[in-house]
């Protein structure tokens, strides 16, 4: 039971990737996380406001098992599989963190300081959450998939827009931690 509980070595969770791609590859579907988004909104009726919602979402009705497998997932993982709620992180990344206003860096997964109910009831949180989900939600749309359609899914099947985008995701992540959020934090 202990190997399941710890991080998973390259060699286990890189060929287990590789066998899902070979598999949604096998049936003809993308693998991608946005997608199901598009799907969500079509079935909530975006199609009365936007012609691109305007599909039959009962095409890619597979994807609804693959975000109902996310869910699950993570809801067992959490529950049984986790020894702690305590990231590994570098002691220093720890203390960097600490000293820009995060005061439960590698204590959980997700910091307090940006995913708490307190924070959302704040302007400043709020404002962090609402831009922070139009610009993933446009940029997404605007790159035409995600980072786990792009990244693992695209350049696994050589696609040279993915390797781009991949490459842009990573600029903006670095950009966002050395620039942006000293300055928002």
């Amino acid at each position: 039971m202990e190997f399941i509980t710890q991080a998973w070595p390259w060699y286990v969770s890189g060929p287990s990737i590789a066998f899902i791609l070979f598999l949604v590859f096998y049936y003809g579907k993308n693998f991608g996380v946005s997608t199901n988004l598009e799907t969500f909104c079509t079935i909530g009726g975006a199609g009365k406001f936007s012609d691109y919602f305007k599909t039959d979402w009962k095409e890619r009705k597979w994807s609804l098992f693959f975000v109902a497998g996310i869910v699950l997932g993570g809801f067992i993982s959490h529950q049984f599989l986790m020894p702690s709620e305590a990231i590994a992180l570098n002691p220093e990344t720890i203390k960097e963190l600490n000293q820009l206003g995060f005061e439960q860096a590698g204590k959980s997964y997700l910091p307090a300081e940006i995913f708490s109910l307190e924070q959302l009831g704040t302007v400043k949180g709020f404002l962090i959450l609402l831009v922070s989900g139009i610009l993933v939600g446009f940029g997404s749309r605007y790159a035409g998939g995600c980072t786990s359609g792009h990244t693992i899914t695209g350049i696994s099947s050589f696609q040279k827009p993915s390797m781009l985008a991949t490459i842009g995701f990573f600029v903006g992540g670095l950009l966002m931690v050395w620039f942006l959020i000293p300055l928002i934090f």
